[in-house]
């Protein structure tokens, strides 16, 4: 993999829809950072989604892209959150080598009701419940999946405690979602999408340095700090945490330069970027499968006319089939 270490006055840049890997060996961290600008825009607009659900899943796009693109294998990467809220699920998934996708699932009258009240914040919209990283390697593999309770903090924060305490690697994660309105060639508004994300982790040679203070427990309770951070940690964590959500959504700023800015002092290095796209892996053939496991009872309560209708929840296409296709089920 090519590789460059940051000059300001020498920077090429990835543009949207790209993730970015970088290190910066001087704070022994690695990570990758990502703007999402068209896909963003596309996956939102299929669904017409309410400005709340919308910056939702738009979090759950950019985290699902800086960790699915790190998978070494051919697989899926899964994100999910399942809650009580007006936003009971998100679902963002990546498959190797490049396809992004997305859905979520809300109740109208509970989500408007929760933006009369003002409450439109990720923690007050999801709710209580679970999000979930799930790894799946194809056929004949187990499934891998680790599960955080949505507590009352961000996607973002979450996403920290999974990495502390499900794999127990020092990790930082910044998430910023930006609605853009300005106006076409003649004159009228147009209304754009943006999302950008860095993660950040620790990942030093003794991994004895990795052990970092832990204030919370993984069954929710307190606990003392028993030792001193890594002051290289510290500083890295510090730095990401001075990211604000215009660096990460402004196209004129760019990741290269984003990271430049946050880490020059200590070089940082940065490598290809992959390039994520819009794409669905629903298709008439797997739909087809799965109704030919229906009973015929079942069959019959899903005709209409003699035909089948199948809607993709993720890309909205819609497959027809003739009952008679499915005769001999």
């Amino acid at each position: 993999m090519a590789e460059a270490t940051v000059e300001l006055n020498d920077l090429s840049l990835a543009g949207d829809d790209r993730v970015v890997p970088f290190q910066v060996e001087g704070l022994d961290v690695r990570g990758r950072a990502v703007q999402l600008g068209p896909l963003l825009n596309t996956i939102l607009a299929r669904h017409d989604y309410p400005a709340p659900v919308a910056r939702l899943l738009a979090e759950s796009l950019v985290l699902t892209a800086l960790l699915g693109t790190s998978l070494k294998f051919s697989g899926k990467f899964t994100v999910q959150t399942k809650g009580d809220g007006p936003v009971d699920l998100l679902v963002a998934d990546f498959s190797t080598p490049d396809a992004l996708r997305a859905y979520a699932r809300y109740d109208e009258d509970a989500l408007a009701a929760a933006v009369e009240a003002g409450k439109t914040q990720p923690q007050e919209l999801l709710g209580e419940g679970i999000l979930a990283f799930t790894i799946d390697q194809g056929m004949g593999m187990q499934p891998y999946q680790g599960i955080v309770p949505l507590d009352g903090s961000t996607l973002e924060e979450i996403a920290g405690v999974y990495f502390r305490q499900s794999e127990q690697i020092p990790t930082k994660v910044r998430l910023g979602v930006a609605e853009l309105i300005d106006r076409d060639e003649d004159g009228n508004p147009r209304h754009n999408w943006r999302a950008g994300g860095i993660v950040a982790q620790f990942l030093p040679q003794a991994p004895e340095r990795m052990r970092q203070p832990d204030l919370h427990g993984g069954d929710g309770d307190e606990r003392e700090e028993t030792h001193a951070g890594d002051d290289a940690w510290s500083e890295a964590r510090m730095l990401v945490e001075t990211v604000d959500t215009d660096e990460l959504t402004d196209p004129q700023v760019g990741i290269e330069r984003l990271l430049y800015r946050l880490f020059h002092e200590r070089g940082v290095r940065i490598y290809d970027p992959q390039t994520v796209f819009d794409r669905c892996s629903c298709s008439r053939d797997k739909i087809k499968g799965v109704l030919s496991g229906f009973t015929a009872e079942e069959i019959a309560a899903s005709e209409e006319n003699g035909q089948i209708a199948v809607s993709c929840e993720f890309c909205s296409t819609t497959y027809h089939y003739d009952v008679a296709e499915f005769a001999a089920a």
